[in-house]
């Protein structure tokens, strides 16, 4: 602990893993991943703290990279530290330090073998549509405004074709893919309230944007502007400009990584 200003060690040969579970509001920051171009990301703002907690350099592994704007309810990630510190004292350090729109809301020790990436088996996320020409003030940071009358059924059915195991290749933005762009998704549930549309993705793992294309493809398909079965036709050319429009940010949140807790 801290006495005095000084960290009580367990030394370098005591590292313990711990996975953290975290929250924050994206809005303000340019994603997940730290740049060397900018503080302003979640990973960095975690690394500076626990950096100074532990007096080193430390980093911090995430379960996958959000990008700028989008928010988290559940995002995991794992860290390496020798505080002799409870989890719970750890938990309340991080929050003293961390600005208002994130938060440490989980501490727990495991296996030096859990790697918050390469262990996660499964993701969900949830992407808010707004379909209403009037943009509602209190929920402007979370939802993406999309005026356009949508057919929610034509939504569903492109969405069952999208569903399973598929090359989602046409559904990313990178070019270059060193390994497997091939995905598995269990679920697209699509739900309507009031003037609100909510499309929820769970799957296996999600390529880079691979969210935001299909819920910007879906969205014109819901716009009469495709057809349900042209998912069929974007999975076979395996092109990006096949696929939809790259939806904001703003829309999508990271609502859970699940780990096999065997």
């Amino acid at each position: 602990m801290f006495y005095g200003g000084k960290r009580e060690s367990l030394g370098d040969n005591n590292l313990k893993n711990y996975k953290l579970i975290i929250q924050y509001e994206g809005t303000r920051y340019k994603g997940w991943q730290r740049q060397d171009t900018t503080e302003n990301t979640i990973q960095g703002k975690l690394e500076q703290i626990f950096s100074k907690m532990e007096g080193r350099k430390v980093e911090v592994t995430g379960s996958g990279r959000t990008d700028a704007g989008v928010h988290a309810l559940g995002q995991v990630a794992n860290v390496q530290l020798e505080t002799a510190m409870s989890q719970e004292e750890i938990m309340n350090y991080a929050n003293q330090y961390l600005p208002e729109d994130i938060a440490l809301i989980s501490v727990t020790e495991v296996s030096e073998r859990f790697h918050s990436r390469l262990n996660a088996k499964r993701k969900t996320y949830l992407y808010r549509i707004r379909n209403t020409k009037v943009r509602d003030v209190f929920s402007r940071r979370y939802v993406h405004v999309f005026p356009e009358k949508l057919d929610l059924q034509a939504m569903k059915r492109a969405a069952g074709y999208l569903e399973g195991t598929h090359d989602f290749k046409a559904f990313c933005t990178k070019k270059k893919m060193k390994k497997s762009t091939v995905r598995r998704i269990d679920c697209i549930d699509i739900t309507k309230k009031d003037e609100e549309i909510r499309f929820l993705y769970e799957g296996n793992g999600f390529l880079y944007h691979m969210v935001r294309i299909m819920t910007g493809t879906l969205l014109e398909i819901g716009a009469g502007k495709r057809e349900p079965e042209d998912i069929l036709k974007i999975f076979e050319s395996g092109k990006r400009e096949n696929a939809g429009e790259l939806v904001p940010g703003c829309g999508l949140t990271l609502i859970s990584v699940e780990y096999d807790e065997k």
